[in-house]
């Protein structure tokens, strides 16, 4: 993989480079971390692209190329300096978050191959972030959501609108995430009246059980019956029109699209489905621990987010229509 500012070859307009050596160890943390850590592709890309930067900026901040051992000799200033100068980039909490996980990993990574401890980043704090509630969807918006009369004027083979429905109304009515919707296969999901329960695979390939309506099954196989394209059993459920697995972002276009019809809110994404999935339910009486479950969250702190969300909605109604709020 090649990342911005860790070629130790040189070539006009680009950034500094790393040493070979330097280079070298950050190719086999990538590799260590697609392979071994099994990370996911845009994560490693990220971790790079973040671990690039760094030695971009050391090459500027010790005025040399840095080597492996460079590192060893850093002090915490140096590291809180790169954050500064990030932040002054414009770069947000999560982003430098992000970027101290990935030198802490590289620097583990260096550690166990004997090049050495990067002392300094123990002194470096994680950046504080900001508070930031779901924004769901309303139950009225959701649910029109699933009206195919809203694109029916669209010039898209019938089978595409029938999956592209499909695939959000599974976001909506089993609260899943869009990777986890497009990863299920043909034989992963039922007939109409022969199950309700799918297996879905999620963050670190954790497999649960999540309920399924009946209304949703019938838009599957509705896109299933119209769909030119064989869908054998282990193969991708939901195709793009050349007969590959579905990009997500023709889900994201679908549904940007679908603000526009409804008049939706640039929040209205199909995450803000899942959003959506676990605030009515819970607004509904359903049970904190079993919404845990059903969203695949490892930590119930997680979940507990959306007590607050509907908290924020109920306190919004009070001071909408209380006579003296």
């Amino acid at each position: 993989m090649k990342v911005r500012g860790i070629s130790p070859k040189n070539s006009p307009g680009a950034a500094p480079p790393a040493s070979a050596k330097m280079a070298a160890e950050v190719t086999r943390w990538l590799a260590h971390l697609g392979a071994e850590r099994r990370l996911s592709a845009k994560t490693v890309e990220a971790y790079g692209r973040d671990v690039g930067q760094f030695l971009t900026f050391l090459t500027g901040h010790l005025g040399k190329t840095p080597v492996p051992i460079d590192l060893t000799l850093l002090e915490t200033r140096d590291v809180r300096a790169f954050m500064a100068a990030r932040r002054g980039e414009g770069i947000g909490g999560r982003s430098l978050m992000r970027a101290l996980a990935a030198l802490r990993s590289f620097g583990r990574f260096l550690d166990q191959r004997g090049q050495g401890t990067i002392g300094a980043l123990a002194g470096v704090r994680s950046p504080k972030l900001a508070a930031t509630l779901p924004k769901p969807l309303s139950v009225t918006a959701a649910t029109r959501l699933k009206d195919c009369e809203l694109r029916a004027g669209e010039e898209r083979p019938p089978w595409i609108l029938a999956r592209d429905c499909a695939v959000l109304m599974l976001l909506y009515g089993s609260g899943l995430r869009i990777s986890e919707a497009l990863d299920l296969q043909r034989g992963d999901v039922p007939e109409p009246g022969q199950g309700d329960v799918i297996m879905v695979t999620g963050k670190g390939r954790k497999q649960r059980l999540v309920p399924v309506l009946p209304q949703v099954l019938g838009l599957i196989a509705d896109y299933v019956a119209l769909c030119p394209h064989e869908l054998p059993a282990k193969g991708p459920l939901f195709r793009g029109a050349q007969g590959r697995r579905l990009s997500p972002r023709i889900i994201q276009l679908t549904m940007e699209r679908l603000r526009g019809a409804l008049g939706l809110p640039d929040t209205a994404t199909p995450h803000a489905l899942r959003h959506s999935f676990a605030t009515h339910l819970l607004a509904r009486g359903g049970d904190l621990r079993a919404i845990q479950e059903l969203l695949g969250h490892a930590s119930m702190s997680t979940t507990q987010i959306y007590t607050a969300v509907d908290t924020d909605q109920l306190m919004k109604v009070y001071r909408s229509t209380h006579p003296r709020a």
